[in-house]
């Protein structure tokens, strides 16, 4: 599916954080896949369409990404993003999911399973910030260029030439195949970002924000995570080492095994995703939800 027709079918859900834009597919107990920085629902593509079989896949917008729609002064912080997706849930009428995510979604779902456990059927967590680990050193050149005022006209150099943003200097160390990311995927990841300067603004807030106190503030919550978790990790990721897989293990007592993919990097889920859905379906699987997650969704959407 390109860019276009995945947003073509998207909705929003009015929430006390924002009008929040998410692409939805499938029926019976909900997954929530969450994204991380500079790019928005679409990196979930591929498992919206080949897991919807067995859940109702849904894809939001973060905070200061994507569709989304947000005030100037809304705190789009990790925190405030987990905080989102809870509303998100009540906006929908849903009391529990599967939970899954990536890069610094990955982050705000262990916040979200330690400020919300009872909300979590199960957890997956794929490369992504942790403990201490945010920002990562290999991004805080990025960080720092952001703080420094330079966003804007990163993001127009990426989408005048996406060569630019294929290179090492920008996202291409976050691929294991940068060569072969398309031109309607960078410009459906990046374009929305130019759409207003309040937007530009947002996510130069949502960069600027990045701390490792959120995660360490909730560490001791973390820790008595029991929801099934299953933590898959690319193993050629400069951004988050494959030790990172290995304290996410030990510190959440949910968790029931631990992937690696030889070779693969952050963005893996988009690239390998035949096996990562592989994956997250025995998952799923091995815990299966109650009969309880199996009633009609509430249409309570905006």
């Amino acid at each position: 599916m390109d860019g276009k027709s995945y947003f073509k079918a998207r909705k929003s859900a009015v929430t006390p954080s924002g009008r929040i834009s998410y692409v939805e597919q499938g029926r019976g107990p909900v997954a929530l896949f969450v994204h991380g920085v500079l790019l928005n629902g679409y990196l979930w593509r591929h498992q919206l369409a080949e897991l919807s079989d067995v859940r109702r896949c849904i894809a939001p917008d973060l905070l200061a990404h994507g569709h989304t729609e947000i005030d100037a002064g809304q705190d789009v912080s990790v925190t405030a993003n987990a905080h989102m997706l809870a509303q998100f849930l009540d906006a929908l009428g849903i009391d529990q999911v599967d939970l899954v995510g990536n890069d610094s979604g990955g982050g705000i779902c262990q916040i979200f399973a330690a400020l919300y456990p009872s909300r979590l059927r199960s957890l997956v967590l794929s490369n992504c910030d942790a403990h201490d680990n945010w920002p990562p050193d290999a991004f805080k050149p990025f960080v720092e260029m952001v703080a420094a005022g330079g966003l804007a006209d990163t993001l127009k150099a990426m989408l005048d030439d996406k060569a630019v943003y294929r290179s090492e200097q920008a996202l291409g160390p976050a691929y294991e195949h940068p060569e072969q990311v398309s031109d309607d995927t960078i410009e459906t990841y990046l374009r929305p970002f130019l759409a207003s300067p309040q937007r530009t603004r947002d996510l130069e807030r949502f960069v600027n924000a990045f701390d490792c106190r959120h995660t360490l503030a909730i560490e001791d919550k973390l820790r008595q995570v029991r929801a099934p978790t299953f933590i898959a990790w690319g193993t050629d990721d400069i951004y988050f080492p494959v030790e990172w897989s290995h304290w996410l293990a030990q510190a959440i007592p949910g968790t029931q095994w631990r992937v690696e993919f030889e070779g693969a990097r952050i963005f893996f889920p988009e690239e390998r995703w035949l096996d990562f859905n592989r994956d997250v379906r025995a998952h799923w699987d091995a815990n299966p939800a109650s009969q309880t997650d199996l009633r009609e969704p509430l249409a309570r959407e905006a």
